[in-house]
């Protein structure tokens, strides 16, 4: 299959090492250079089409043939930047950046089980604790991230994630040697900042790894490194701080980042140092122009619009999950730590695996299912999550938050998958970054603090079961989440860009 828009077409082996003596050849035979691998692959096709956007057909086109679709009126002269990596390469630097999550999400997620013995030895309120788990985080996240993905727009995207790796990790493990509440939020916020530089250019480079059919799969693996940093943080976390306290916790959660951070120096692999990559030659836009194309495609805002009701939800209820089993079931640290922990590794792998590898499938069919299945998965996790905290048995409320999780974390990877699909490769890193901006800022700034706030004044009358009551209202925030996810996948179609 090829694809139908009018232009020059040109056929060259996709896998040639040397990319400026590949020689052209007609589709389906092998190239002739004496690098080459000598492996059948699809071709790299050079288009002249004027503004470079898809229709839904052209879309599943994409899944036969790599394209490197013209910028402007003109044609670009180039290889696809996934044609210039063996798959051996592109897994190897998947489990780099996998990794590199991992450790994000257990600096950032072993403050929620911290939580109790901070709040005994600082004796601090529940509000207290949801700006310091929550908003203290993510406003330098949502600051920073920003300039951070402009610069991953241009800059070597290896690099950055480098400095941050180091810089979060660092003020991880300074959190455990602060001496006031005032100290923590203020280590947290250094947090924050750091963790800025990971997931926008990381998600950049994974679109440059990995061809736009196996996008959402790529992603759906790397996010899955969330499960392993939760179950760390849960877990590992939970273990070390009911057996040795909650300092050598923060001791523990940032040390192995400070030796990642070599590691991503020396593994992973900047397309745009490559001989040929076209991107170089490009014009780099403006942030008020991005802007502008941004927010000129409605499925983007309501994707947007989306996430920040998702994450203030889902960071809401999940930082207080943990207290909540603790002060309203009654239950040890201990076992919270364990069995939580595994019930939500387990979902979080089954559903973040699952979500990517079905919307990729479906979307060859019909690309609006990208957003379709997190609209679908946050409508049915809402009344699952709800009948979970309305379970006086530890093991109804495990059974059921295990239904919601998987649903809750199947749907995220396809939403990151549709906003690279229709932001154009020219702004990849600052479209996440301007989503996570806004879902961090509001939705995981503002939700522990809602929950905790909200916590408090029910407490007054309901006494342990005020933190419940709380968690359940935000539990109907995914109803409006999967209204707007619906919203921008009848938007997709005449937004695709490359």
């Amino acid at each position: 299959m090829f694809l139908s828009w009018p232009g020059t077409v040109r056929f060259r082996c996709a896998r040639c090492v040397c990319i400026a003596r590949s020689s052209d050849v007609v589709a389906g035979t092998q190239c002739n250079t004496d690098e080459c691998p000598k492996v059948l692959v699809p071709p790299v096709v050079t288009l002249n089409i004027g503004p470079s956007v898809r229709t839904q057909a052209q879309w599943r086109s994409m899944t036969v043939c790599n394209a490197r679709p013209a910028v402007g009126s003109g044609s670009v002269a180039g290889t696809a930047p996934w044609a210039l990596y063996t798959e051996r390469q592109r897994w190897w630097y998947l489990a780099i950046l996998f990794l590199v999550s991992a450790i994000s999400y257990f600096d950032r997620f072993v403050i929620s089980v911290l939580l109790e013995p901070i709040k005994r030895e600082f004796h601090a309120s529940d509000a207290v604790l949801g700006l310091l788990s929550g908003f203290s985080f993510a406003l330098c996240y949502a600051i920073f991230g920003m300039p951070v993905a402009r610069w991953a727009d241009r800059g070597n995207r290896r690099t950055i994630i480098t400095l941050s790796l180091g810089v979060w990790s660092v003020m991880t493990v300074l959190c455990g040697v602060a001496q006031s509440v005032l100290q923590l939020v203020l280590t947290r916020v250094g947090v924050g900042a750091g963790e800025a530089g990971s997931v926008p250019p990381a998600q950049s480079l994974i679109a440059d790894y990995f061809p736009p059919q196996r996008r959402a799969s790529a992603i759906s693996v790397f996010m899955a490194a969330s499960t392993l940093g939760n179950l760390l943080g849960i877990g590992v976390g939970g273990y070390v701080a009911a057996n040795y306290g909650w300092r050598v916790a923060f001791l523990v959660a940032g040390a192995p980042g400070i030796a990642l951070s070599l590691v991503t120096h020396l593994g992973l692999a900047e397309p745009r140092l490559k001989v040929g990559f076209p991107e170089l030659r490009e014009e780099p836009e403006s942030f008020t122009e991005t802007l502008r194309h941004l927010t000129a495609k409605r499925a983007y805002v309501y994707a947007l619009m989306g996430c920040v009701v998702y994450f203030f939800m889902s960071y809401g209820a999940i930082a207080f999950v943990p207290s909540f089993l603790i002060r309203t079931l009654h239950l040890p640290l201990a076992r919270v730590s364990i069995t939580y922990g595994s019930v939500f590794a387990a979902a979080s792998v089954i559903g973040t695996l699952s979500g990517g590898w079905i919307a990729d499938r479906l979307a060859r069919q019909d690309v609006r299912w990208l957003v379709w299945i997190p609209a679908l998965a946050c409508v049915l996790a809402a009344p699952s999550y709800a009948t979970a905290l309305a379970s006086l048995s530890y093991p109804s409320f495990l059974a059921m938050a295990f239904v919601a999780l998987t649903l809750l974390v199947g749907g995220l990877p396809p939403v990151y998958a549709a906003v690279l699909a229709v932001c154009g490769s020219r702004r990849r890193a600052t479209a996440i970054a301007l989503l996570l901006f806004s879902a961090t800022l509001v939705g995981g700034g503002l939700g522990p603090l809602a929950a905790g706030v909200m916590s408090d004044a029910f407490s007054l009358t309901y006494g342990s079961d005020g933190l419940r009551y709380s968690l359940l209202i935000m539990t109907s925030a995914l109803l409006v989440t999967g209204a707007l996810f619906f919203m921008s996948g009848r938007a997709m179609p005449r937004d695709l860009e490359t």
